[in-house]
């Protein structure tokens, strides 16, 4: 059974990591965004392979290695700043695409 995905995690992660793209913030706000983002990305991944989007599903699931918090990819902030933001735009995109009621899509049932 397909499970409707719940736009709310895409939605405030996309807000966090837009304004952290454009904002200075301390460092513990980058660490919790890190664990937000790859749980978001885990969370769609899923979703999406779960509706038969492989596209959505291989996009989620480089987001969530890019932002794991085990093997960190360690980038300067000026280098994070337009992936963020780039990312949060992502975010947005998905969560138009991937809850559109106007989309219909095939079904394995």
């Amino acid at each position: 059974m397909q499970t409707p995905l719940n736009r709310t995690p895409l939605m405030v992660s996309a807000a966090m990591l837009i304004f952290g793209g454009i904002a200075s913030l301390p460092y513990g706000f980058y660490q919790f965004l890190r664990l937000m983002v790859c749980g978001t990305a885990i969370y769609v991944a899923l979703n999406a392979t779960e509706s038969n989007r492989s596209g959505w599903a291989w996009t989620m699931g480089g987001i969530a290695l890019l932002f794991n918090p085990i093997f960190i990819v360690r980038l300067t902030r000026d280098e994070w700043r337009p992936i963020d933001i780039v990312i949060g735009v992502a975010f947005v995109v998905a969560a138009v695409a991937m809850t559109d009621p106007n989309r219909h899509h095939t079904s394995p049932d």
